[in-house]
């Protein structure tokens, strides 16, 4: 009797068995495959299931609403480069002087790609970087940061990507950014899968950073916008001089909303591929957004702020988890979590160690068990105060620190991105300044440094007034001394860091 079996049922039945440890007598791996995604400027209420009155983004609402829904999920820092600094390290970026956009990470950092690569793991790394040049000359490319391979950009980029594989010459991909880096990704696990090994994918997304732009059928979902807000207008970059220019709002948002909905399939995609490959149940996917939605886009949040403040809505962002081995039913979290957490998480879930140095984020393992009700320690944000950088001994010769990536947007007159990074040797009593904060489990202290004038104190009951309308500072002399102090001791531990003193 002759069987037949179709080529697709035929790769899933290979996947499983090699997910399983049945397709030769070796013994199984259980341990989970991991799937880093990251919108890039993705605000916490751009997603349907937070409310949104524009967005469709049905997959996003359905990993909400099967996985465990991270309600206050912070990214580390209110712009990208540092918060992917701490996605990489677990630290604060101020440990390794990633102190905003363009600042580079220090190649003695310690990698979670390097963590699973040591652990057997195959990595790869898609989209953004923005931790320094992806050209394979760089010692902070994503190779050097422990990626076995890396489609990869230095900044952010739109329709029609031009990346870098491996640290190669720059090439044009056409199509759809997301589409195209899920794709890659695909190609990615089907080799791990091949290999016999477990993987470990970062894909970080160049949705939805501006400049805007979006395919027609999902424009098309938002054309309703163009004139909902008339009057109205916003600067951003010309997709056709990469200089700024004012357009009106509505056109923005249907743009910036498209790309939204676009990211949001491809996320889809992937998650249906996945599925039908046998190999979601055993996989955590891990969303978030690398920082609060910028001024030109902001139209709806409940939050006070945005992109490069301090307030929830710079640093408040979407973040859910699928791992349906070990998250079988929904749920939903309020406890305090951020981008730093995912090293020492994902160290935990495989049985590794932690790196032997200082790291701000902690494991969310007990709260993926539903063991955790709420944080032990509050988390530090600090903005550095860059004049006190720049300057100093580049930590990294500038030759290496060219960009070669080209992007719209034009900076210094350039349509690349270069980056700095530099020695701090000691510890000057100016280092303490710029906007630093201690979230607890309710209170949120916000200190200020202005132009050597007295510092600003503000604090919030953040449960019972999420917008940080009411400043309690005079009401709770008590909890702003208590949070003043773990404030001052933590930004002393960073600023040991930032001296290089991790890495002796």
């Amino acid at each position: 009797m002759t069987v037949s079996i179709s080529s697709r049922r035929l790769f899933r039945l290979v996947l499983l068995l090699s997910v399983l440890g049945l397709a030769t007598p070796a013994a199984a791996d259980d341990r989970p495959n991991i799937i880093l995604l990251m919108g890039d400027d993705h605000g916490w209420d751009e997603t349907g299931y937070n409310g949104h009155p524009h967005l469709v983004t049905p997959v996003l609402d359905r990993m909400a609403a099967s996985g465990l829904r991270l309600d206050r999920f912070f990214s580390g820092h209110p712009s990208c480069s540092p918060t992917r600094a701490s996605v990489i390290t677990g630290r604060h970026p101020n440990r390794c002087g990633t102190f905003a956009p363009n600042f580079s990470i220090r190649p003695e950092e310690i990698s979670v790609a390097t963590i699973l690569k040591q652990a057997g793991y195959a990595t790869g790394h898609f989209g953004k970087w923005h931790l320094g040049p992806v050209k394979v000359d760089s010692p902070t490319n994503p190779g050097r940061m422990g990626f076995d391979t890396w489609l990869s950009h230095d900044n952010f980029f739109e329709l029609n990507p031009v990346l870098s594989l491996n640290g190669g010459p720059p090439a044009k991909i056409a199509g759809e950014s997301s589409e195209i880096l899920v794709t890659e990704t695909v190609g990615f696990i089907k080799k791990a899968i091949a290999a016999r090994k477990p993987f470990f994918a970062v894909v970080w997304f160049g949705s939805p950073h501006e400049p805007y732009s979006g395919l027609k059928k999902d424009l098309a979902l938002y054309k309703d916008l163009v004139k909902a807000y008339p009057d109205k207008t916003v600067r951003l970059t010309s997709n056709k001089t990469g200089r700024p220019t004012t357009r009106p709002l509505g056109e923005v948002l249907q743009e910036r909303y498209a790309e939204i909905t676009a990211m949001d399939r491809s996320i889809g995609q992937l998650r249906d591929w996945l599925g039908e490959a046998g190999l979601r149940k055993n996989t955590v996917l891990w969303y978030c957004g690398d920082n609060g939605t910028p001024a030109g886009g902001i139209v709806t949040s409940p939050f006070r702020g945005r992109k490069g403040t301090m307030y929830d809505g710079g640093i408040r962002v979407p973040g859910v988890i699928e791992w349906p081995a070990r998250i079988p039913r929904p749920r939903v979290s309020d406890v305090n979590t951020v981008t730093s957490d995912i090293l020492p998480t994902l160290c935990e879930i495989i049985g590794r160690p932690l790196p032997k140095r200082p790291l701000d984020g902690i494991s969310l393992k007990p709260l993926i068990e539903g063991k955790m009700t709420r944080r032990a320690e509050p988390i530090g944000f600090w903005s550095f105060n860059t004049g006190n950088a720049r300057g100093g001994k580049p930590y990294i010769a500038p030759r290496l620190q060219q960009g070669t990536t080209p992007l719209v947007k034009m900076l210094g007159g350039r349509y690349t991105r270069n980056f700095v990074n530099f020695h701090h040797p000691e510890i000057r009593e100016q280092d303490f300044g710029g906007v630093r904060v201690l979230l607890g489990n309710r209170f949120k202290l916000i200190v200020k440094s202005r132009d050597g004038k007295p510092d600003t104190r503000e604090l919030y009951d953040v449960r019972k007034d999420p917008a940080e309308k009411q400043n309690l500072f005079k009401a709770e002399p008590e909890a702003v001394r208590g949070l003043e102090k773990k404030l001052r001791a933590w930004q002393q531990s960073v600023l040991e860091s930032l001296t290089g003193a991790d890495y002796r």
